[in-house]
């Protein structure tokens, strides 16, 4: 390897490491200081390269690749604000351990400080949320500097995976000539690219041999002795991200003990190959209700993923009096009731497999109380008859969703909606969200990226907010050339307010909290090469199995009434625990 220049050498033998590490896709915001690492990952065989013009969407175009694939893609941008961007995707990739690699272009020492055009201080920049953060030295040809160079990149790119995976960042200062031109710091001759014990090595220059997170035996002997003591155990699923081991040991788990597995609609268990008996998903519409008051808590609770999108199932196991292992291969705390009384480091298929087979003592009838309210619950649903309210509309989309799909749901209201009237279905659904961090900016950025890496369909439910927060985001589908269905909920406003107390008090309501905005959102189509359409409540169901087999994206506008939708949710709530009550 030869190169015209320092920086263009630097960005070369950057790009070629983390390739050889495993990095296949790089998502490029243009810019000038950025040139030499553009133009090496453009060049690069084993890369696929999009530019995408905005850098806030870009990020979370980025981080959805990483969501559906669980691989680093890679973010490139210049120096200044357009690093800055980059950090609201990094936070939610840092807080559901998504992995994600940035790599910022900077301005060198000798303009730090300086007051010199577009250098801000990027040493650092993410702060906590970086699994691994470096400011590499400027160019250097020597032999020391390039094997450094290699080393941190390789452990850059091992430490954005699991067990605990998350973004990483290198701030790689450039000094002049950027782009690929000749000038007197040319490196003549080839480069060194062996050290001590290197030569003919295949790969990257450091191999990261990661391990399995294996709990102890004593650990294990205690949980085993919890389960087949329990007469009320739980096993409780909370967002996850797609991994077919876990879930196949996941649903072993429950079929060996027999205890209700209670699975969040971003757990990536709610929806799959198993008969949707084995799953509960309505729980959020009946725990904590009058019908369920009587029960009895449960008397084990084994607790994985993030904590769960409900508050009725998180405010139901804080109450309850009982012991809960929470399981985190990261060893991390991710339960925000703190009422977890066991902490156990391990990954879940080495549990599952350590555990072997277990007799459980599942108590008659407990099983049966949960499969009771859950039919209570799914009938209520069916009998609603009130067309416009959002929970109907997502009940039908992921009813209606083709097997296998690419689900993305947004915050506030819409993964609400999902997690009580998403009933299980036995259907290869893969449901994501950006529920680390719970922001509605890059939603659409973050459902395109993922729907990226897949071949299958890709449906993205929105609110009207979430989309015009990140309308710049649907500049990806015709620059990359993505088929995407788009449900659009457009209550005009911010309809998850209606939950809150705040409600009852106008003024302020109406003006500092729903803030409607009045937004004719027909005129994306013409600007982003999309069909949009208004449907109609009850022809959600339709619209989107229809789009899902349909060529470019449909955005499928559906108008409702945030406040009568909410009014729907508490009636519905209150029928179904009337109902349970009357069959204690």
């Amino acid at each position: 390897m030869t190169a015209p220049n320092l920086s263009t050498l630097w960005a070369e033998v950057l790009i070629e490491e983390a390739a050889r590490a495993g990095l296949d896709r790089v998502v490029i915001a243009p810019g000038s200081r950025s040139t030499p690492l553009t133009v090496a990952a453009d060049q690069h065989p084993a890369l696929d390269t999009e530019t995408h013009l905005d850098e806030r969407s870009a990020g979370f175009y980025t981080l959805g690749i990483g969501k559906r694939t669980g691989s680093p893609a890679a973010l490139v941008s210049t120096s200044g604000t357009a690093a800055v961007n980059f950090h609201p995707a990094v936070v939610e990739a840092h807080q559901s351990r998504t992995p994600l690699v940035v790599l910022t272009a900077d301005r060198p020492p000798e303009l730090q400080d300086s007051g010199a055009n577009q250098t801000i201080d990027q040493r650092e920049l993410y702060g906590s949320a970086t699994r691994f953060d470096r400011t590499l030295p400027t160019p250097d040809p020597a032999d020391r500097s390039l094997r450094s160079l290699r080393t941190t990149v390789d452990r850059a790119l091992a430490a954005a995976e699991p067990p605990n995976p998350g973004p990483v960042h290198l701030n790689v200062p450039l000094r002049k000539p950027l782009a690929p031109v000749e000038d007197s710091t040319a490196l003549r001759g080839p480069l060194p690219e062996t050290g001590p014990g290197k030569t003919g090595l295949d790969g990257p220059f450091v191999r990261t041999h990661a391990g399995t997170v294996s709990p102890s035996d004593d650990a294990v002997a205690e949980l085993r002795t919890a389960i087949e003591q329990s007469e009320r155990g739980l096993l409780v699923a909370g967002p996850l991200a797609p991994d077919p081991a876990r879930r196949d040991a996941l649903y072993q788990l429950a079929r060996e003990t027999g205890v209700p597995l209670l699975a969040d609609p971003l757990s990536n268990l709610r929806y799959g190959r198993e008969p949707p008996e084995l799953i509960l998903g309505g729980y959020d519409g009946y725990l904590g209700t009058a019908g369920t008051a009587a029960w009895p808590d449960p008397d084990l609770v084994i607790r994985v993923g993030a904590s769960p999108t409900s508050k009725p199932l998180r405010h139901w196991l804080r109450d309850a009096d009982t012991r809960q292992f929470v399981i985190d291969p990261a060893g991390g705390w991710r339960e925000a009731t703190f009422t977890a009384t066991d902490r156990l480091q391990t990954s879940i298929p080495a549990l599952v497999e350590a555990l072997g087979d277990v007799d459980a003592a599942v108590r008659s009838g407990w099983t049966e109380r949960f499969r009771q309210a859950e039919a209570v619950h799914q009938a209520a649903v069916a009998d609603v008859d009130a067309p416009g309210w959002e929970g109907g509309v997502l009940h039908q989309v992921v009813a209606a969703a083709p097997d296998p799909a690419t689900v993305f749901v947004s915050n506030s209201m819409p993964v609400r909606d999902l997690d009580r009237y998403g009933h299980p279905r036995e259907a290869d659904l893969t449901v994501l969200g950006n529920r680390g961090a719970s922001g509605i900016d890059g939603i659409a950025s973050t459902a395109l990226g993922a729907g990226s890496a897949t071949s299958d369909p890709l449906i993205a439910i929105t609110g009207d907010l979430a989309y015009f927060h990140d309308m710049n985001g649907l500049l990806a589908l015709g620059r990359f050339g993505l088929d995407a269905t788009i449900v659009l909920l457009n209550n005009d406003g911010g309809g998850i307010f209606h939950k809150l107390p705040i409600a009852d008090f106008d003024p302020p309501f109406e003006r500092q909290f729903k803030t409607p905005h009045g937004l004719d959102f027909e005129a994306t189509e013409a600007l982003y090469e999309l069909d949009f359409d208004r449907v109609e409540p009850a022809e959600i169901g339709a619209a989107v199995a229809a789009s899902t087999t349909a060529p470019g994206t449909q955005v499928l506008e559906v108008r409702t009434d945030a406040e009568r939708s909410q009014q729907i949710r508490e009636r519905l709530r209150e029928t179904v625990g009337n109902r349970l009550a009357d069959h204690e």
